[in-house]
């Protein structure tokens, strides 16, 4: 058997001040492999014990208590924006954007996925060797993540994805449906909040936080991804930029990573970290709040910087819903919003 080949050194281009991690000196290394750069991160921790996240001269609203769980969108697309070649993820990443890929799972508590993208990957085990799970269990985490699946019709046979078929996985289900899948081996829950006949996706959040999920990495599809940013539910996005270009029509599968209704007024980011491999660009952003400033580095290393006010977001009516497709409910109303102080936990699921 051939021997397991060594991790991928990524280029540090920007760095996250906030980040722990570097040479001893205080000082970020100019290489870092993935798991390097998730320890520096420190998913794990609760929010209040976490550095200040981000550039120096920022707030730290970061730190402010959620009702919902952290949700990060991990994300990859190409040059041209596409998010599937041939209905699937895979051809987009090289090595170095699929072991972050699974060095986030080793990080979070659960895993947020929408019912197309379990079917279209065929979504087995989320964490497959003994190493990464015992990794998560000395980071205080469960071995393996809370699979939760947005489905609203329940179209999930167990026969075609492989996570349902494991009994060792813990999967809910986030759904407005009363209805239940065929039994299978998984342990599987349900989390019901509708609203107007469509998932409540903030009431589902809060029901996961209040039940233990602080962390949620939300790996798809850009239907999902929509809804969670329309309603205000996305704190940060990773996102592996290909060197390739793909083409096709806009019309065809060839999805981006958000998809949907137009975002109004479009969610603004700002830039946290950059690493490189082979030309992928492996990119960390930070959702920003209506009205709060983007704080601009002072150079190439990151490291202190200025704030400046966020741009005046145009108006956008080039793009509509896509075909035979609802738009999402509206946010839930303010007693449900994501900074409000979260209620007193339940039993981890």
């Amino acid at each position: 058997m051939s021997a397991r080949a060594k991790p991928v050194q990524l280029a540090r281009l920007l760095s996250d001040a906030g980040a722990r991690g570097g040479d001893g000196g205080g000082r970020p290394t100019t290489t870092a492999t993935a798991a390097e750069v998730v320890e520096e991160l420190r998913l794990w921790e609760p929010r209040g014990s976490q550095p200040a996240a981000g550039r120096a001269g920022r707030s730290a609203t970061a730190h402010e208590p959620l009702a919902r769980p952290r949700v990060l969108l991990n994300m990859a697309c190409t040059a041209d924006g596409r998010a599937t070649i041939g209905g699937r993820s895979g051809q987009i990443g090289n090595r170095a954007d699929h072991e972050l890929f699974h060095a986030l799972r080793t990080a979070i508590d659960a895993v947020l996925v929408g019912a197309g993208t379990m079917r279209a990957e065929r979504y087995g085990r989320l964490v497959r060797e003994d190493s990464a799970r015992a990794l998560r269990c000395a980071r205080g985490l469960a071995q393996e993540p809370l699979a939760c699946i947005v489905s609203a019709s329940l179209a999930l046979p167990a026969d075609e994805i492989p996570l349902l078929a494991d009994p060792a996985a813990r999967v809910a289900i986030l759904t407005p449906s009363p209805a239940s899948l065929p039994e299978c081996a998984a342990q599987v829950r349900y989390v019901r909040c509708a609203r107007e006949g469509q998932l409540d996706l903030p009431a589902a959040l809060g029901e996961l936080r209040r039940a233990g999920v602080r962390t949620m990495l939300c790996e798809g599809g850009p239907h999902l991804n929509a809804q969670l940013l329309a309603a205000g539910l996305v704190d940060e996005l990773f996102l592996s930029l290909a060197p390739r270009l793909a083409g096709g029509d806009a019309a065809s599968e060839s999805l981006r990573i958000v998809a949907g209704p137009v975002l109004d007024p479009p969610v603004a980011l700002e830039l946290e970290s950059v690493f490189a491999s082979e030309g992928q660009l492996l990119l960390r952003y930070r959702a920003l709040r209506a009205g709060e400033p983007r704080v601009e580095p002072a150079g190439g290393g990151g490291g202190a910087g200025r704030a400046v006010p966020s741009a005046e977001r145009p108006d956008s009516s080039a793009e509509g819903p896509a075909p035979g497709e609802k738009p999402a409910p509206p946010p839930a109303p303010p007693s449900g919003s994501p900074d409000a102080p979260p209620a007193e936990s339940s039993p981890p699921l």
